[in-house]
């Protein structure tokens, strides 16, 4: 196992930045996760940990040594990529013995080291199958069996379960979180998922435009995010924006609503956006003070809650209901923020504080 660290990483093709500045440390033993949209450079931030791809400036340590000259295959890293990428006429056990036979390592130590693997990814029964009789879960767990019999400092995922269907993705995020509860192996994660990054990680690192807009853990990132597009890039349903005034110690809202701020703010006064949680917008009884008043525009039930979609005259917000109530198109529906629970963005939008 080893620490990572990412010092001041930038990388252009040709004139085109693709990481601006990116300075990372992951510690031993970490599940990091990167995620953000397409085309944050999160991917190629994971390559160029690998080897995959050159850095153009600053400096990429593994462990006690710098690697920015060190070739991809003395790294001492195991890569799983979104395509399986298995050798098709092997089976099971041979596509997870190959790299340790390509080492000269004993046929005793192979068999037990595959064994073992096997048992901890429940591929026991599958070792004689070729890639062609399995299932995409099953080719999946393949392909990370053979990245932990190589036992390396590194485990580098780039989108793994994207070809999986929504069961699957589900299954394996437990597996690949037991897998690193059980080897304690450093890993970075690469997705555009936020739901797999805040179950997965021990930290989450945002990235947008090739730049890291915050790290930390799941909860903090939840809790407090650095800015509205952290704000808004995790959490599901998406969190509320609304345009808000700041004054006096308080946040009103176009709706006439007044929170007071229970973070003191910089600039006490001031346009501002108001940031709410979907399951922060409590349903309350017609005539509540304070109350948002509009009508529902969606009802989408899930079974154990149900998200609803409002009109007002600030336009639609999203509220997340768990419990069950009887709502249709076009109900009245009064709902008001918990106190507490809001966001306060300035104009560029970094949050100051919390109402």
């Amino acid at each position: 196992m080893a620490d990572v660290k990412i010092v001041d990483v930038h990388k252009t093709h040709g004139l085109t930045p693709a990481i601006r500045g990116v300075s990372i440390e992951i510690r031993d033993g970490e599940f990091v996760v990167l995620v953000g949209p397409s085309g944050c450079g999160k991917s190629t931030l994971l390559r160029m940990i690998a080897g995959l791809e050159d850095v153009t400036s600053g400096e990429i340590w593994i462990g006690p040594r710098m690697v920015n000259q060190v070739a991809a295959k003395d790294r001492d890293i195991a890569m799983v990529f979104q395509s399986y990428a298995l050798y098709p006429h092997m089976t099971v056990q041979d596509n997870m013995a190959f790299s340790l036979k390509l080492r000269g390592i004993d046929k005793q130590t192979i068999e037990a080291t595959v064994a073992n693997t096997a048992k901890i990814l429940g591929l026991e029964l599958l070792l004689d199958r070729y890639p062609r009789q399995l299932s995409g879960g099953q080719k999946q767990r393949v392909a990370m069996g053979r990245a932990i019999v190589r036992n390396p400092q590194l485990f580098l995922f780039d989108e793994p379960l994207s070809n999986l269907d929504a069961k699957l993705r589900a299954g394996m995020r437990t597996e690949i979180k037991e897998m690193h509860q059980r080897l304690k192996t450093t890993t970075v994660y690469v997705t555009h998922d936020q739901v797999e990054a805040m179950t997965l990680a021990t930290r989450v690192v945002v990235l947008r435009n090739g730049c890291v807009e915050q790290t930390g853990t799941p909860m903090e990132l939840y809790d407090r995010p650095a800015n509205q597009f952290v704000a808004g890039f995790i959490g599901t349903p998406v969190m509320n924006f609304l345009t808000a005034q700041v004054q006096c110690g308080s946040v009103q809202l176009q709706s006439g609503t007044s929170l007071p701020l229970t973070e003191p703010v910089a600039d006490t006064d001031g346009s501002a956006i108001f940031g709410i949680r979907p399951e922060h917008l409590q349903v309350v009884e017609a005539g509540t003070d304070g109350a948002l008043i509009g009508t529902v525009a969606v009802v989408e039930p899930t079974g154990s809650e149900s998200i609803l979609i409002f009109e007002w005259k600030g336009g639609r917000l999203t509220s997340l209901i768990r419990n069950r109530m009887d709502f249709k198109l076009g109900d009245p529906i009064y709902l008001k923020p918990m106190v507490g629970f809001g966001h306060v963005f300035n104009a560029q939008g970094i949050r100051v504080g919390a109402a």
